[in-house]
């Protein structure tokens, strides 16, 4: 019974196969007012408002498909930008923070090589917090009395001299900014040994630096250095500055004639050190090292 059903659908599948190749072989080889292209026209016909119908319809169908589509991608993209910007944000950022913290680190290494410094006990440390006030009062850095630090150790960072240690902790320490309103140091313009005063920042503009009590007679120009002059009584040894000498602070940018009296003048100094951006500093640990 089986078998004989098989044999069945083998006989109707081979009928229809012949049938198929009959009418195509007639539809091809037969001209187009034949019976089988009028039947075709004639169906085309029939479909052909339904296709159109129906393409109309499905229109506003596809074009949503297409939006929605079209949005979703654009989306998808628009974050794979906005990732892809961020990543490229906080790498440029990073790379400029490294650029910085290298220009700072070989100027310093330039800096601590001067015979005048090296013999101090250099020991590098890193800023780890500024004063948020108007003016940058202090800053605070990751080395304290455990890495040799001791109040009053003079700080020298990129373009020279930063200020002084005033507070010590084991692993910190803070120091005063030589822009502090409270700093004072002695300062000479370099290769001039007379011309020697005190520097404190000027009132209002920390920016800048005012070197007082300077004799009348000095002669100073715009553009000279400026460094510390490291007193010492010579009568008793251990009255003396806690800065040592020679301590690049900036360089004279102009005379303040109307500031001048009988018996002294100032000047005004750009400090060599933009301590808004330091990053990297050296404390000098041994600051009373002779050499």
């Amino acid at each position: 019974m089986h078998d004989k059903t098989i044999r069945r659908r083998r006989a109707v599948l081979a009928l229809l196969v012949v049938v198929s190749l009959i009418l195509l072989t007639d539809y091809f080889g037969s001209p187009s007012s034949s019976p089988l292209h009028s039947v075709q026209r004639g169906i085309a016909e029939v479909l052909s408002p339904i296709q159109d119908g129906a393409s109309k319809v499905l229109s506003p169908v596809r074009d949503v498909g297409s939006w929605f589509s079209s949005t979703l991608k654009a989306k998808s993209l628009n974050k794979t930008l906005k990732t892809e910007n961020q990543k490229y944000v906080k790498q440029l950022a990073a790379d400029a923070y490294d650029e910085r913290e290298y220009q700072q680190e070989t100027k310093l290494v330039g800096l601590d090589q001067l015979d005048s410094l090296k013999q101090y006990g250099l020991k590098w440390a890193n800023v780890i917090d500024r004063n948020s006030v108007v003016w940058y009062d202090t800053i605070t850095i990751n080395r304290g009395s455990d890495g040799g630090v001791s109040d009053h150790d003079p700080v020298i960072g990129d373009g020279g001299l930063v200020g002084d240690v005033t507070e010590v902790y084991p692993s910190a320490s803070t120091v005063t900014l030589l822009t502090a309103p409270q700093f004072a140091v002695g300062a000479m313009v370099e290769n001039t040994l007379e011309d020697s005063g005190v520097l404190r920042p000027a009132v209002g503009n920390p920016d800048t630096l005012v070197l007082s009590d300077l004799s009348t007679s000095a002669e100073v120009t715009t553009g000279q250095e400026v460094v510390t002059s490291g007193f010492q009584d010579s009568s008793d040894p251990s009255i003396r500055s806690y800065f040592p000498p020679a301590i690049p602070i900036g360089a004279v940018s102009t005379q303040n004639p109307g500031a001048s009296i009988a018996t002294s003048r100032s000047v005004q100094v750009t400090p060599g050190v933009d301590v808004n951006h330091l990053s990297i500093v050296q404390v000098l640990t041994k600051p009373n090292a002779t050499s």
